[in-house]
């Protein structure tokens, strides 16, 4: 199984990145959490202290099929700041490989013109940020290999459509039935 990193930046909204790392992780997914901070140890929006499995300096992306970007603020904006986060997030994408957001994230998107074309969702007072981007307020959008989330509230239905993209329907659906949320 591709390797997923789930992006930790100081301000990171708790439900959104240890919800779907946990889903991640029960469909058997190497997922791992990745500091952008410089430091192993990233605080929350609501002062969680999580020490990372990486650093962003050390990710081995190459062995990445999965980026995904969890919202908060200041967690988001402090993504959208990071130049070596766009340009990975640009790679990906031109390799076909997946880009996730949640909640404020998608901003993140956005602004680097990875929306282009496609339907995205996100935090409602968010969609002038998902520049290209056609939106519709539902939960979650998948377009192709770019997945958005609209926030808290959807972070399960957020993280089981990616175990669906990564796994197959039938593995998000064990998962699912395993948390007793189907």
């Amino acid at each position: 199984m591709a390797r997923v990193y789930v992006c930790l930046a100081t301000g990171f909204e708790d439900v959104e990145a240890l919800g779907t790392l946990d889903i991640l992780r029960r469909a058997g997914v190497d997922a791992r959490t990745l500091s952008m901070t410089g430091d192993p140890v990233v605080a929350s929006s609501h002062g969680v202290r999580v020490e990372c499995d990486e650093m962003f300096d050390g990710a081995d992306f190459a062995a990445a099929e999965m980026i995904v970007l969890p919202g908060g603020l200041p967690g988001a904006t402090n993504l959208d700041a990071h130049e070596g986060l766009a340009r990975v997030l640009k790679q990906f994408h031109a390799e076909g490989k997946y880009v996730a957001a949640i909640c404020a994230a998608p901003m993140v998107l956005g602004h680097l013109g990875l929306l282009n074309g496609c339907d995205a969702t996100c935090y409602p007072g968010f969609e002038s940020h998902l520049q290209g981007a056609a939106t519709h307020g539902r939960p979650v959008e998948v377009a192709g290999r770019v997945v958005t989330g609209k926030g808290p509230g959807f972070t399960f239905d957020f993280a089981l459509t990616l175990v669906r993209e990564l796994c197959g329907q039938a593995k998000a659906d064990e998962v699912a039935a395993g948390m007793l949320l189907r």
